[in-house]
Formats: structure tokens, sequence, C-alpha cells
């Protein structure tokens, strides 16, 4: 398969970034949650996107732990990071470390609002959010009606998940040339936008009616 040989780290999280792993398992790669641990048990989700990977349950608050995700990352081409900005770099598995004990990895972050640059940054948030901010959830109405968000479609899982597994398979035909890994930021707000850009085209054509 296209990803066969690609070795891939995702500490599990909700929604985009499980989806983002899961593509890529889809296509060969050797995906391995991290999964967290509670008094002695594997806290999974156990859910449809995590078909195709292994799982290792590790206590990311103990150096024991943290010290075997390092292990592992030292052979890893891909790691991916779903939560708020500063969480992983609080616990000494942010970019700048990770990358340091390996320089060809690709480090995949999965954001609501980005890692900086808004007051949004740090906040969290839900597809819905990401939407009406993105300009996009007006398009999801009839008439005069108020807009109904398509569940998770929209923001998290088209906007995020899947721009995450591109930005990672375009790192990996860029690495091919380089030799370098590098830091992807896939915000949710973005990828809501980017998606919707035919949506656009239709409403500056007066093919989709907008509301005043």
């Amino acid at each position: 398969m296209a990803l066969a040989g690609v070795r891939v780290l995702e500490l599990e999280g909700l929604g985009p970034g499980p989806l983002a792993a899961c593509v890529l398992a889809d296509f060969g790669a050797d995906v391995v949650t991290i999964c967290r641990v509670s008094n002695g048990k594997v806290q999974s989700q156990e859910d449809p996107v995590s078909r195709g990977k292994r799982s290792i349950a590790v206590d990311l608050k103990s150096q024991e732990g943290l010290a075997a995700v390092k292990k592992m990352v030292e052979k890893a081409d891909v790691f991916i990071e779903p939560f708020r900005p500063g969480v992983v770099e609080r616990l000494g598995l942010g970019p700048e470390d990770l990358c340091k004990l390996n320089p060809r990895l690709i480090y995949g972050r999965m954001t609501g609002f980005g890692q900086g640059g808004t007051k949004f940054a740090t906040m969290a948030g839900h597809d819905n959010n990401y939407l009406a901010l993105s300009g996009t959830l007006d398009f999801f109405r009839r008439g005069q009606d108020r807009p109904h968000p398509p569940a998770n479609y929209g923001a998290d899982y088209a906007g995020g998940g899947m721009m995450l597994a591109m930005g990672v398979l375009l790192s990996l035909l860029e690495r091919a040339q380089s030799g370098k890994g590098q830091v992807i930021d896939a915000a949710m707000i973005d990828g809501a936008n980017y998606v919707a850009l035919p949506l656009y085209k239709w409403a500056q054509s007066g093919f989709m009616p907008v509301k005043p």
C-alpha cells in the first residue's frame, strides 16, 4: 500500500485527529495510538476511527511514560497531537523537544483556531464555532431559516481531519526531497473556509442566494 513503512504515533484525542490517523492507517501506515491510563486501566475510545491501528497505554504524567514516548519518537515518521496550544509543551512533548530527537519527524498539530495570532487560539471550540467564524455556517440553511449545522462534517472532519491528513502526505513528499521534517498546524477554522471555496463561488455568481 502507498504508506507501507510509514510509522505514525498518535496522541489519542477526539474527532479530527483520530480521523487523520485513520486515513493514514487505511492506506498502509503503521499507526500506534498512545492511550490514556486511569487507575491502571486503558482509556481508549475503541470507535470506528480506531480501525487498523495498534495502541499502547502510557501515563503521560509520569517520567517513565514520557521517556517511553520519546524513545518511540526517535523511530517515528509522523507524530500527531490533538490538544489545545501549550498542552504538549507543558508535557515536554512539543515540536521543539521532539524534532530535536528526530529531525526527520513530521509533527502534526490539530487545533480549532491555530497555534497563535488571535485571542481565540487557547479557547475551546466546537464545529459550529469554526463554521460560523470561517463564514461558512450561513451556507447550511434553507431560504430565510436559521442555519442548520451539518453534524461534525464541515469543520471537524472535512476542514480538520482530512486537511491534517493531506498536510502529512504533502510533508512526506517534501521530506523525500529535503530529508527534513516539519510542523503542520492544521486549524479547523482555516480548513472549514478552504473546503467551502466552491460555495463562495456559487454565492458570488448568484447561483446560491445569500441572506442579507
